[in-house]
């Protein structure tokens, strides 16, 4: 099973992440978590993208889960393929061959959870941007993407509710 959380940066899809992991792990999942690879970027982000960057990242991202599924039964990932792409596009515009490996590649997911924007966590931390602006646009275009792949994905609606999804289909766990 492999889970990941969906949405702009700095809405807590991290903190999450590791919550889920965490709980899965006290029901007894071998779980491995991927924290977000675009903080190991050698090459700039954000506003300052580049399709290089951009592809280091997705790159990257596929490489560590590949690598992870190979050694968990579980994985949960703090950021997916899609939305790492959605940062390419804003910056850069569409990138056809990109488009459809991330496109592909999101339905390799077995759940997505999308996290919506939460001001409270849009903090400095000296890496993602902190304009509220580039936030609120990246989240529109991961909304138009998302729209027009047809992945599948449910609104983030709590770590328990988390938690009983990725049981279920991971079929493996016992009840919470």
């Amino acid at each position: 099973m492999k889970v990941a959380f969906i949405g702009t940066h700095g809405v807590g899809k991290t903190t999450l992440g590791y919550g889920l992991a965490m709980r899965l792990k006290q029901l007894g999942a071998n779980v491995g978590f991927l924290e977000e690879v675009a903080r190991r970027c050698p090459l700039p982000i954000n506003e300052s993208t580049s399709v290089d960057a951009q592809t280091w990242i997705l790159m990257e991202t596929v490489r560590r889960e590949i690598e992870l599924q190979e050694l968990y039964t579980e994985v949960v990932c703090d950021r997916s393929v899609i939305d790492n792409y959605c940062y390419l596009e804003f910056g850069a515009g569409r990138r056809e061959a990109l488009f459809a490996m991330a496109a592909y590649w999101a339905t390799t997911y077995d759940i997505l959870f999308k996290v919506p924007i939460r001001p409270e966590y849009l903090q400095n931390d000296g890496t993602r941007s902190t304009d509220r602006a580039f936030q609120r646009a990246i989240d529109e275009k991961l909304d138009a993407l998302l729209e027009e792949t047809g992945v599948d994905y449910v609104e983030f609606n709590g770590l328990e509710d988390a938690v009983e999804r990725a049981r279920l289909v991971s079929g493996r766990l016992p009840i919470a």
